[in-house]
């Protein structure tokens, strides 16, 4: 047996030949929870691992390659998906969105990779900032689903991304499943976040912990997949940390990194030249970029601080930033030393938390950046 069907996978060679090894010797269980950090690789994982299963004991030529055919655009009968949806205006009062609601949208997802995220999802429904949930009405269809006969004579693959954003009356349903499942049914269940799901969902589930992808493999698949020259590419799959996703921000057209950068050495510059009115307008275009877009610049700031500190070290292997972060700390690095690195990464995570509790966002970033102001001098 071998593992054609995860050539897409970045790196995971240890976890690919796990699964392999459950096939091998018939003990795949009736439910695996495939854990690990944002971008290692477990939806992709769980994706062909179903691919695989729905194939690999097709002996007849013509059934393999149909089955194949259709798993290349993910639409194969006995692979069923559950995803967080969320209604739409033209929905009735009446109706709980389910995944058949999105089906074309989500399909338009894969069609662009199996590395994505809750943030793209949400945008490809047009959710906006609308907090997108999998309903009761989803487990009765998941349930459906599983209650017919295999298409293909074969197993029947339920595979369920984000299962923490069940609602409790789904969740409730969905154990039901889980505890008398379906003959010859496979749940691929796909967290980012176990400590979220009912604890007697995990305890029938059997857990499929992933590490993150090693640095050297998104190296390797930022060079041979993107076409980046080798530097950009070390240095890319160091700041990535083991997350994809994040390497494939990173050489985005329109990276919000970038937009963050931007932002982060106006403030530095505004504020190291005491030019109040700058930093007052500084403050007012933040406003604009709504509270989980500023939440996460407050965090790709407190990333930048702590580089630029460790920066004065000179130990280039303790450094995790791109070509163009490193240009601007090249000169900016030593006005983070030791008399100030507490107290600014202090007040970006004091920002951060007030943020998050809807405090006004114009007064907290203008607040911000006048204490810079007095703490670049010390």
């Amino acid at each position: 047996m071998d593992s054609e069907a995860f050539n897409d996978i970045i790196g995971q060679k240890e976890a690919i030949s796990r699964l392999l090894q459950l096939t091998e010797e018939d003990r795949i269980p009736h439910a695996l929870l495939f854990c690990g950090s944002e971008g290692c690789g477990k939806m992709a994982l769980a994706m062909d691992f179903a691919k695989y299963l729905l194939t690999e004991n097709l002996c007849d030529p013509t059934a393999h390659e149909n089955a194949s055919a259709m798993l290349s655009n993910w639409e194969h009968p006995d692979l069923h998906f559950t995803y967080p949806t969320i209604k739409l205006p033209g929905m009735g009062s009446d109706h709980k969105p389910i995944s058949d609601d999105f089906a074309s949208q989500w399909h338009q997802l894969l069609s662009e990779g199996t590395y994505f995220t809750i943030e793209q999802w949400l945008q490809m429904m047009g959710g906006g900032n609308k907090q997108a949930i999998i309903t009761a009405a989803e487990s009765d269809a998941i349930a459906h689903n599983l209650s017919l006969m295999s298409s293909q004579g074969g197993y029947k693959i339920s595979l369920i991304w984000l299962p923490e954003r069940l609602n409790q009356e789904a969740a409730n349903k969905l154990l039901k499943v889980l505890e008398e499942p379906p003959q010859e049914t496979i749940f691929l269940l796909v967290t980012e976040h176990p400590d979220q799901l009912l604890d007697t969902i995990t305890s029938r589930t059997q857990h499929f912990d992933m590490k993150k992808i090693d640095t050297a493999d998104i190296e390797k698949a930022l060079i041979e997949r993107r076409g980046i020259d080798q530097e950009d590419a070390h240095r890319i799959a160091r700041v990535a940390n083991g997350n994809w996703n994040l390497a494939l921000k990173e050489i985005s057209a329109d990276n919000e990194n970038k937009e963050f950068l931007e932002k982060f050495e106006q403030l530095m510059r505004q504020a190291y030249s005491h030019k109040v009115q700058s930093l007052k307008k500084w403050s007012e275009q933040i406003n604009d970029f709504g509270r989980e877009k500023q939440i996460r610049m407050l965090a790709y700031f407190l990333r930048m601080i702590r580089e630029n500190f460790i920066y004065n070290f000179h130990q280039p292997e303790l450094n995790y930033m791109t070509r163009e972060e490193e240009n601007f700390s090249r000169n900016f690095a030593r006005f983070i030393n030791e008399n100030n690195i507490k107290e600014i990464a202090g007040l970006f995570n004091q920002a951060s938390g007030d943020i998050s509790h809807n405090a006004n966002a114009k007064m907290v970033f203008y607040s911000v950046a006048l204490q810079v102001m007095l703490l670049l001098r010390r």
